[in-house]
């Protein structure tokens, strides 16, 4: 599929991914975002002024504040003239941030659009229900925020993790195979690290402030790789089911962090003298009932590569989040892909899963790799809370 003025992503950064109460944890979702938009800013060599619009995604935005898409825009020094919208579709938000600003450019509602997501889950608060109302016997509940709006089903109250312990005993993962995924996640990523490869995407920040540690110390790097003992993998418990096979080692981690991407038109970024990165081919979405959301990525890329007229070979690289191993693979097998084509960089497993940022994450890691690797066709995707899933394809320049 191809367009005569396609939409092309100009610039995509993010911050290093905290661990959770980690080295990030003092910035609020909105700080974060601040911090991604204005170094996607940078790196398009903007003025301030060149965008119309703002969206970003954010799942955990109680005890925030008025309107954080709005906080992270006037944050990242953007005009007032600059408009923004916080949307939510869970693990789904950067994401579909950045499918809604293409659809908004293909419609000729703006010009040029800032897109990704944000989040902080070191920062989630803990709610009261009925403080309004009052109590006036007995004992009260404290509810996690977290929890209650970000990993729980809110139709039968069970874990994300709950599922995918289902899924795996539905499609015949046992824990030995999932351990070995997240094996090789951790073992890319580190490698990763290690050689630099995330340094283009990243723009560092300021460490919250350590007794002991130099003062000014930056961190650029994602924090969790550096934690991960594979050794320790075969040893831990399940966590979600007493006998299950997903335990904290297969499934990502609570984290902290932002992405942003700037999109326009192919001819307004040659009016404005960029150099586009890359074309969006296409965007799609699967939804499946609540509890099967570990299926759903294989068929929101199915759905997707129909759409664009790709073959599952042609595809260069693919990201698929992996909100738990088994996610990933059931897309592996179901799709027959290839594993060397598939989070080359390691996935959330080793980088960690702040929400709302990562469906803007892994598009802007999927870049950087094409790029870096002088490959061309790329497909990200993830499922989300609530049985969906959402994908998108694009297509380096």
């Amino acid at each position: 599929m191809s367009h005569p003025d396609p939409v092309v992503i100009v610039a995509a950064q993010r911050t290093p991914i905290g661990a959770f109460q980690g080295a990030l944890s003092h910035y609020t979702a909105p700080q974060l975002g601040a911090h991604a938009l204005a170094a996607a800013m940078r790196q398009a060599g903007l003025a301030a002024d060149a965008a119309q619009e703002a969206l970003m995604g954010c799942c955990l935005f109680a005890g925030l504040g008025q309107a954080p898409a709005r906080q992270a825009v006037l944050g990242a020094g953007l005009p007032t003239t600059v408009q923004a919208t916080t949307l939510s579709k869970m693990c789904g938000s950067g994401m579909k941030a950045v499918t809604l600003a293409h659809d908004m450019l293909c419609a000729g509602s703006a010009e040029l659009v800032l897109a990704g997501g944000m989040e902080s889950m070191s920062n989630a608060p803990h709610l009261i229900p009925r403080a309004r109302q009052g109590y006036r016997l007995g004992d009260g509940q404290l509810l996690d925020h977290m929890y209650r709006d970000g990993l729980q089903d809110a139709y039968e109250g069970h874990l994300m993790g709950y599922y995918a312990d289902l899924a795996a005993r539905e499609h015949g993962f046992t824990r030995a195979e999932q351990d070995a995924y997240a094996e090789r996640s951790v073992l890319r990523a580190q490698h990763s690290v290690a050689h630099g490869a995330f340094a283009a995407e990243i723009a560092p920040m300021a460490a919250r402030p350590r007794r002991g540690a130099p003062q000014g110390e930056l961190v650029a790097e994602d924090e969790t790789p550096g934690q991960c003992d594979v050794s320790r993998l075969a040893s831990l418990k399940p966590v979600f089911t007493a006998d299950g096979t997903v335990t904290a080692g297969n499934a990502s981690s609570i984290s902290d962090g932002a992405a942003a991407l700037v999109l326009t038109r192919q001819s307004h970024a040659q009016t404005l003298g960029l150099t586009p990165r890359a074309r969006i081919v296409g965007h799609a979405a699967a939804a499946l009932p609540p509890g099967q959301f570990p299926a759903a990525p294989v068929h929101a890329i199915s759905r997707l590569l129909d759409r664009v007229g790709w073959s599952r070979d042609s595809v260069d690289l693919y990201e698929i989040n992996e909100a738990f191993a088994v996610v990933t693979l059931i897309a592996l097998r179901e799709l027959g892909l290839a594993a060397e084509r598939v989070n080359v960089e390691g996935g959330a497993c080793a980088l960690g899963h702040p929400v709302g940022a990562t469906g803007a994450r892994i598009i802007v890691t999927l870049l950087h790799s094409l790029q870096r690797r002088g490959l061309r066709r790329g497909v990200a995707c993830l499922c989300l809370g609530g049985g969906e899933a959402t994908a998108i394809a694009i297509e380096t320049l």
